[in-house]
């Protein structure tokens, strides 16, 4: 193993500790996940890993080793949000501490057999479990989703029906954009195809919130043919999706990346409220995979972006005057992003206002709002500090 000196430490006023490391593979952070657990103060670990530098099993065998005493749950990523900004290739490690967290985590295992009234009496039942444990203090719920399930609005729906009046949020593990496999483990086990339901409590002060940085233009697309079971639409407007796509964005269609979905997204409205439905890539006969759920007669916007470092630091400083400060964030923040602020050279901007105001999480295949599975949107929760407390 190695001595661990490539690895980074901090510890929040809430005693929260984040562990990240700073170099490929696990081996720098035995020795700081052995010292930080020796004291034994933590309740509950969440662990975000890139695939790049380590694969499930590397996980599962670390926490075996160092702290085999931590219940945990953990996802691939495709980024990492570390206390130094924007970062990639990590193993970030965040250890609740006993005294001001209390986590109960459960997978949800009806995601493909038992359908939408399976999962919500599952999640009725944890629920009411660990409502029942705690006293006082704030309660919700994060949750973990296979990226690669095509289930996140099923699972969203039902979770959002199964815990009632407990807010929830949440995003989809990632593989670095392969769009192969993305991975989940639970307190040792690998699972598959399935959700990770984290409930949570604290008394310390708490805001969840969604910011995004889009706004509808006048171009409109319908989608008239697609195969909504694989988020794939066939056509728009009557055309080949790609080339109608390309057409109404003003570029070819064989020159379509990631990076032109991240700076011109589709939004849909519900509510009076838009939301991304963001494309994930081209397919060979000219038809659109998504990330998000789609079907036949959706009208899609085309939208048009507005300043993400200035909305982005202005939705977390309004937040934190309302806390009356920071301690840090839990922050689910999608990967369409992270490529939009590179196209539009922000990324260091971005990365600072991410490491000012103590952003901790990773960059996403898409976000869990209240009951909406969306895109393109950094999603979260804010703690404050507890009576007394203040910032380390």
């Amino acid at each position: 193993m190695l001595a661990g000196n490539r690895a980074r430490h901090r510890r929040f006023a809430s005693g929260l500790v984040c562990l990240h490391s700073d170099e490929s593979g696990p081996d720098s952070l035995f020795d700081l996940l052995s010292s930080a657990n020796a004291a034994d103060d933590f309740g509950f670990a969440i662990i975000y890993f890139s695939k790049t530098c380590c694969d499930a099993t590397d996980v599962v065998s670390m926490m075996s080793a160092c702290a085999g005493n931590v219940p945990y749950a953990a996802c691939s990523t495709a980024g990492e949000l570390t206390p130094n900004g924007l970062d990639e290739d990590q193993i970030l490690i965040l250890l609740f501490p006993k005294q001001r967290f209390q986590l109960a985590a459960f997978s949800l295992t009806s995601v493909k057999e038992g359908g939408m009234d399976a999962i919500v009496d599952q999640v009725r039942r944890h629920k009411k479990t660990f409502v029942d444990s705690v006293e006082g203090g704030t309660s919700f719920g994060l949750c973990l989703l296979d990226g690669a399930s095509f289930m996140e609005e099923t699972v969203t729906a039902a979770i959002h029906w199964g815990l009632d009046d407990l807010p929830f949020l949440g995003g989809s593990a990632g593989d670095n954009l392969d769009f192969e496999n993305t991975a989940l483990i639970l307190n040792g086990e690998i699972v598959t195809n399935e959700a990770i339901l984290i409930l949570v409590n604290t008394a310390l002060p708490v805001e969840q919130f969604k910011i995004d940085n889009f706004i509808p233009s006048n171009e409109k697309l319908v989608v008239t043919r697609s195969q909504p079971d694989q988020r794939i639409v066939y056509e728009l407007n009557g055309a080949p999706a790609a080339i109608a796509y390309a057409n109404i964005i003003g570029t070819d269609p064989e020159t379509l990346t990631p990076q032109s979905f991240a700076s011109h997204p589709l939004i849909m409205r519900v509510g009076g409220e838009y939301y991304c439905r963001s494309i994930q890539k081209v397919n060979d006969d000219h038809s659109l995979s998504f990330f998000c759920a789609i079907d036949d007669g959706i009208v899609l916007t085309v939208a048009e972006q507005t300043g993400m470092a200035r909305s982005t630091s202005k939705a977390l400083s309004d937040i934190e005057s309302r806390l009356g400060g920071l301690d840090f964030i839990l922050g689910f923040d999608c990967v369409l992003r992270r490529i939009d602020a590179h196209n539009r050279q922000v990324t260091h901007s971005i990365s600072n206002i991410y490491r000012n105001h103590n952003v901790l999480g990773f960059n996403t295949y898409g976000e869990q709002f209240h009951s909406m599975h969306l895109n393109q949107t950094l999603t979260g929760v804010a703690f404050g500090f507890s009576k007394g407390g203040k910032a380390q």
